[in-house]
C-alpha cells in the first residue's frame, strides 16, 4: 500500500523530526489504524482500492481455512509485524506464522518474522513494495514473500534461501505451488478472474474436502 507521512504534533521545526518510540506506537490510538512505524516515524497507509479490497479478503479467506486445517495463525493489517530490533515495525496485507512461531505472536504484534508475508500492491505502493520492504522482509528473515499486483495482474513469490537472499519461485504452467505452506497452491488466473473461484471450491481442488 502506498504511504505518506504523518506529521507528529510535537514537531518543533522543519529541520527537527519527532520521534517516537516502537512501544509508543503500538499504544497510541491513530485515527487512520492502518500504519506502520519506520526509523521512529509514523508512516500512514493510503486507502485502498476496490481490487485490492477484493483480493485481500479471498486470499485471506484462503489463509485462514489453511491454518484451521494445519495449524498457525494468520493476521491482517493493520497487524504488526516487527521483525528485527533495528528494522521497521510493518503491518503486511496478509501474514502467516506456523504453528512452531506463534509463541511469538504478542497481543499487538509479531515478535520477529512471520512464515509468509503478503502485500497487495496499490497504486503508488510497488517502489516500496518492491523496494524497501523487500529487502527489510528478506533481512529479517521472512521464509516466503508474496507480490501481488491485481493492476498489472502479476504475482511474485519469493522465498528465502540457505544463502539468506530471496529467490523468485517458478510457476509452470501458471501454477504456484508454495515452498512454506505444503499443500498450498493457486492457479495464477484465479487472482484476476472477475468470477474467481470460492473458497469451498478451491478447498476441493486442495482435496481438503
Amino acid at each position: 500500500m502506498a504511504e505518506t507521512t504523518i506529521v507528529l504534533p510535537r514537531q518543533t521545526s522543519r529541520s527537527e523530526k519527532s520521534r517516537i518510540s516502537y512501544e509508543d506506537f503500538l499504544k497510541a490510538d491513530w485515527p487512520n489504524p492502518h500504519v506502520e512505524w519506520v526509523d521512529g516515524e509514523v508512516v500512514e497507509m493510503s486507502p485502498v482500492t476496490d481490487e485490492h479490497s477484493n483480493e485481500d479478503t479471498w486470499l485471506g479467506a484462503l489463509f485462514r481455512v489453511y491454518a484451521e486445517v494445519n495449524g498457525g495463525q494468520v493476521h491482517r493489517d493493520p497487524f504488526q509485524m516487527k521483525i528485527g530490533p533495528d528494522l521497521p515495525g510493518r503491518a503486511p496485507d496478509l501474514i502467516y506464522v506456523a504453528p512452531a512461531n506463534v509463541a511469538r505472536i504478542n497481543r499487538l504484534y509479531l515478535d520477529g518474522p512471520a512464515d509468509v508475508a503478503v502485500e497487495i500492491v496499490s497504486p503508488g505502493s510497488g517502489g516500496i513494495d518492491r523496494g524497501d520492504k523487500f529487502y527489510e522482509y528478506e533481512r529479517g528473515g521472512v521464509r516466503e514473500y508474496w507480490l501481488i499486483d491485481p493492476h498489472r495482474q502479476q504475482a511474485e513469490f519469493y522465498h528465502l534461501g540457505d544463502d539468506g537472499f530471496f529467490h523468485l519461485t517458478a510457476t509452470p504452467g501458471g501454477v504456484f505451488h508454495s515452498n512454506v505452506l505444503p499443500g498450498f497452491w493457486l492457479e495464477l488466473e484465479w487472482l484476476w478472474q472477475e468470477s474467481r473461484p470460492t473458497v469451498i471450491q478451491v478447498l476441493k481442488e486442495w482435496g481438503l474436502i
